[in-house]
């Protein structure tokens, strides 16, 4: 069942469906399978709609919490570009994107703006933390409009982890400066199509770019020496040291995911949402098979 797979999903972060978004985030062929299925699970008592939008949930509250999300995420967004054409001015950081529940267009109060951002090669540990500087002295280490746990060095573009959850937030990603560097990124990164090959292409021609501050220049023309190497190298083994004291309970293999830490990615992401909404999205799939006799093909992360 392809549309109730792309309702299950997004249920699990309580964000109802519009019929069109049903078969963009799904691999149907074609709108006429998803009308046919979203029928049969209306009348088998599964899905549930109000107004244009489809729920897993007979309760229109996830509505009115959807729609209020849509309109505060209208409202923050010059916010969110303000601060992306900020983060694009600090040395080598190449291309800036808004990720997360933002760039599904969807707000509220207890929500971050969180960036995914690309450096130049061999630089993302000086350009995190001079990010990570700024927040903690001039935000108090406020994530709320300045969260930045997503870098990859544009070197090294392709995502290793394949599956639902990093496709769906790779094909949603907000591109908002460095157009040839993202275009770039896409280029390398075709797998989503795999997973979701019904959303629309990016349109490279609304993304920015911007020049650099004085003072990146100086940092950059400063530290495009050997130094710079070592300071790098530095920055990240201090990094990771500090998340290993940190998040050490964490498995192994879990905080190789969740807290990636090589020369050309850094990643946090503690709460390790891939696994577990990976994992939640396969007991869901058990508890729609168990109640109703549906087979659906598990997940893996």
């Amino acid at each position: 069942m392809i549309a109730l797979k792309t309702l299950l999903y997004f249920s699990i972060f309580k964000y109802p469906l519009t019929k069109e978004e049903i078969y963009k985030f799904s691999d149907a062929d074609s709108k006429e399978v998803i009308n046919r299925e979203i029928d049969i699970l209306i009348k088998k008592g599964i899905v549930f709609k109000f107004n244009e939008f489809y729920t897993l949930s007979n309760d229109s509250k996830f509505i009115d919490r959807r729609l209020k999300g849509n309109k505060m995420a209208k409202a923050i967004m010059p916010k969110a570009n303000k601060v992306s054409k900020f983060i694009a001015k600090f040395p080598y950081i190449e291309s800036v994107c808004i990720s997360g529940a933002l760039s599904k267009g969807y707000y509220d109060d207890d929500g971050d703006i969180d960036f995914f951002i690309i450096t130049k090669p061999n630089r993302l540990w000086i350009a995190r933390t001079l990010l990570i500087l700024y927040k903690k002295i001039f935000l108090l280490n406020s994530k709320k409009y300045f969260c930045v746990n997503y870098f990859i060095g544009s070197n090294y573009l392709k995502i290793s982890e394949q599956n639902r959850f990093t496709a769906t937030e790779m094909v949603t990603l907000m591109p908002m400066y460095g157009k040839e560097t993202f275009k770039a990124f896409i280029d390398e990164n075709q797998w989503p199509n795999n997973y979701l090959p019904n959303i629309p292409s990016h349109n490279f021609s609304a993304i920015k770019n911007t020049k650099k501050s004085w003072l990146s220049i100086i940092i950059e023309k400063t530290l495009n020496t050997p130094l710079g190497n070592s300071v790098d190298e530095l920055l990240r083994k201090a990094t990771l040291k500090k998340w290993h004291s940190k998040f050490g309970n964490l498995p192994p293999e879990e905080f190789k995911i969740a807290l990636k830490s090589t020369k050309n990615v850094s990643k946090h992401h503690p709460e390790n949402s891939q696994r577990m909404v990976i994992d939640r999205l396969n007991l869901e799939y058990k508890k729609i098979e168990k109640e109703h006799n549906l087979q659906i093909q598990q997940e893996y992360a």
